[in-house]
């Protein structure tokens, strides 16, 4: 016997508000994404970690407070809206489809080590160029707290934005305006979800400038273009994503600023920019713009 959840899949029953859910998934998705992460860090970026309104900081852990600060909008915002527009659009199909992306883990070994390898590789070639300094060789303690750093990141920052970006907005942004469309639409839009951020700690208040704020979503994008292909040639596994993700941060919280004690944070950024605008300007000739996409015309992105 059918039930009521059943029969609303099928007639597109349940309000307006659902009804408007079904009919526009992606911009659903991005404005629920952007109000509940940015109601979420309002305390935060108040916050004597923040513009200075509320005379209150928030507690440390593991030597930042963006755990307690940044952690919980970031969770509530891209993989809690997700989960949400997919149960109104897709039902408990699309739920599947989009969990199922979440734990696609078979792939090659030889993706997560390239991933592993080249991204703090690739950072530290950059770095020097800019910089025309040569690195330090990072302390024993630095290397051994190396891979659990990429484990805890994969469970905070990986979790909390790839199953938004990646897994719900990227297979719908490629099959309406296909792979570089998708992508030049995606990227920009990952970067505005940060902004308000950028009154905080989190985003070196205050010494923030229009110009640092135009770098970052300019990263956004050509890292993006890195991301689509890699989440593309792995057969849309999102663990391989989500890891690429979190490799450069986990490498300039970790590792970067031993190995350039002379640098400042502007550097991190002007070497991230740099080395992911080279590799997308090589991908896109290297695939002529499909970075690695295959379309699925029986199949409904998730």
């Amino acid at each position: 016997m059918a039930t009521r959840v059943d029969i609303e899949e099928r007639t597109g029953g349940g309000g307006g508000l659902r009804d408007s859910i079904r009919r526009r998934p992606l911009t659903c998705f991005f404005l629920l994404a952007n109000l509940l992460s940015w109601v979420a860090w309002t305390p935060y970026i108040l916050s004597e970690n923040g513009l200075g309104v509320l005379h209150f900081r928030f507690p440390e852990l593991l030597g930042t407070a963006q755990f307690a600060g940044v952690l919980p909008g970031a969770y509530l915002g891209p993989i809690g809206a997700a989960f949400l527009v997919t149960a109104i659009a897709d039902g408990r199909t699309g739920l599947r489809r989009w969990a199922g992306r979440l734990f696609r883990w078979r792939v090659s070994w030889l993706w997560y080590v390239g991933v592993v390898l080249s991204v703090p590789a690739l950072l530290t070639l950059t770095t020097m160029a800019l910089s025309e300094q040569n690195p330090v060789v990072p302390a024993v303690a630095t290397l051994v707290a190396y891979l659990p750093g990429l484990v805890l990141q994969m469970v905070t920052t990986g979790l909390a934005e790839e199953p938004g970006w990646r897994d719900f907005a990227l297979p719908r942004l490629q099959q309406r305006y296909g792979p570089l469309g998708g992508t030049l639409i995606l990227g920009p839009l990952w970067g505005v979800w940060h902004l308000p951020l950028f009154f905080s700690e989190w985003g070196g208040w205050p010494d923030v400038t229009w110009l640092t704020v135009l770098e970052f979503v300019a990263t956004c994008v050509t890292f993006s273009i890195i991301m689509t292909w890699v989440f593309n040639r792995t057969g849309q596994s999102l663990p391989l994503a989500m890891l690429l993700h979190v490799s450069v941060n986990n490498f300039f919280s970790i590792a970067w600023a031993e190995m350039f004690p002379s640098l400042t944070v502007r550097d991190t950024t002007h070497a991230f920019l740099l080395a992911s605008t080279a590799v997308a300007l090589v991908l896109l000739v290297a695939t002529r713009g499909r970075l690695g996409y295959r379309p699925k015309t029986r199949e409904l992105a998730g």
